[in-house]
């Protein structure tokens, strides 16, 4: 009998620790993830982050000052040479949405951009061709009394040089860049986060 019971001991005891030791590596893996100090994942975007009259004289929505958010990002994949950084509304002009930012070329030792930082051009990253045109960000012009536009900003980790691709690329001719037939993807990994916004009443 004794000998019965230290063998299920020792059977119990192995599980345990084979169990603690699974829970320690799932505690240590390190996730890829992007957070912001101007709004919390799934929150409302604040009316200085909207776009500003001066930006669009003739949209009566755009009720802000175009003030990029804080962003930041930790544990990339280790083999990131370059960050792609995209804002999109899908609910805008549907069913096509709208990009409101495409920038590229992002040294893998940037961590993050300060609040305004991506309102303006930078040395830091390399600018596309967002839908209204310009290589920076562009806050929401969400009409009232509707339901909070999702604006959706997705960080890729990619295998590409900063200097790999030219600036003026649009959200499409960007991600044929990273998806080309028959050869390997250029992302290695992606993380994002979420802010809403509708026009005050």
């Amino acid at each position: 009998m004794n000998r019965v019971i230290s063998k299920v001991a020792l059977a119990s005891g192995m599980v345990l620790a084979s169990w603690c030791a699974s829970t320690a590596a799932f505690a240590q893996a390190k996730v890829f993830e992007i957070s912001s100090t101007t709004f919390k994942d799934g929150g409302m975007l604040p009316v200085k982050a909207a776009n500003s009259k001066a930006n669009a004289p003739n949209n009566a929505n755009c009720v802000g000052e175009n003030v990029s958010p804080q962003l930041s990002w930790v544990n990339p994949p280790a083999d990131t040479k370059s960050f792609v950084l995209l804002m999109e509304d899908p609910e805008g002009r549907a069913p096509a949405g709208v990009h409101h930012m495409v920038t590229y070329g992002i040294a893998p030792t940037v961590t993050g951009f300060a609040e305004g930082e991506l309102s303006k051009p930078s040395d830091k990253f390399v600018g596309g061709k967002a839908t209204q045109g310009t290589g920076i960000y562009n806050g929401p012009c969400t009409p009232p009394n509707v339901q909070p536009h999702h604006y959706t900003f997705t960080l890729i980790a990619t295998d590409l040089e900063p200097k790999d691709l030219a600036p003026g690329l649009t959200r499409e001719e960007l991600i044929a860049k990273m998806v080309v037939q028959g050869q390997p993807l250029r992302a290695k990994g992606s993380a994002g986060i979420v802010g809403l916004f509708v026009k005050p009443n």
